[in-house]
């Protein structure tokens, strides 16, 4: 408990530098179909970044929904939270916290909250490779309302490669371990190209993988998910 409510001091610190002008991004995706079937479906993705040398702020939000015949049939949301300090160009450290809610595979509400060490590997006109690792404090409730709190490893990594002027694709990877229970262990992967239409609007499809070595009683080990939009830059 002390751990997240370091974490989540050191994140109230950027709310005084909003005024700076953060870059910010918008991912939309929505399917609507009726007749013969009555399908809904969005999603919906968004992303602010303020560069304050010698800090970067960042703040993200993800949400997937989907209703077939009147019956929700997919539901999850995640936000996240990072303030990392550069000690040099390529090395900082950071504070995050990160908030999971995903019913249809058993995730009531997940908390996780710790400091951490980035490390920039790679950094060309093209090409970035950063990794990190961090330790924090987990807190989860189950759908069945069973709820733990344990020490965790986090351990990430994001390669990113440029084609021309704009289009990007990038690959990223999270691993999480929990200390106390050797088997429990996830594993999130998200692949995602990015191709521009204009300087603000761009098509974006991304491709997610969430592995859970140890899932609720009654669950599958792993989800995927492809979605498909536009993504809006401000």
């Amino acid at each position: 408990m002390r751990v997240i409510s370091l974490t989540v001091a050191a994140l109230a610190l950027p709310l005084t530098l909003t005024a700076q002008g953060p870059a910010a991004t918008l991912d939309l995706g929505f399917i609507h179909a009726s007749g013969n079937s009555n399908v809904t479906s969005f999603n919906l993705g968004e992303k602010l970044t303020w560069r304050l040398a010698p800090w970067v702020f960042t703040q993200t939000a993800k949400a997937l929904y989907g209703k077939t015949e009147g019956t929700t049939t997919t539901e999850s949301y995640e936000a996240g939270a990072r303030a990392e300090y550069r000690i040099t160009p390529r090395f900082g450290a950071f504070a995050l916290l990160s908030y999971q809610r995903d019913p249809f595979a058993g995730v009531a509400v997940r908390w996780g909250a710790g400091p951490g060490l980035a490390y920039t590997v790679v950094q060309a006109p093209r090409d970035t490779l950063g990794v990190d690792a961090a330790l924090t404090a987990q807190r989860e409730r189950s759908t069945a309302n069973v709820k733990q709190s344990f020490t965790a490893a986090r351990t990430g990594l994001l390669f990113r490669h440029r084609f021309g002027a704009a289009a990007v694709f990038s690959q990223a990877f999270e691993w999480i371990a929990n200390l106390e229970t050797m088997d429990d262990q996830r594993l999130n992967s998200e692949t995602a190209l990015t191709a521009p239409l204009s300087r603000q609007i761009a098509l974006r499809v991304s491709y997610l993988i969430r592995f859970d070595n140890l899932p609720e009683p009654g669950f599958e080990r792993t989800d995927r998910i492809l979605t498909t939009g536009v993504q809006i830059a401000f």
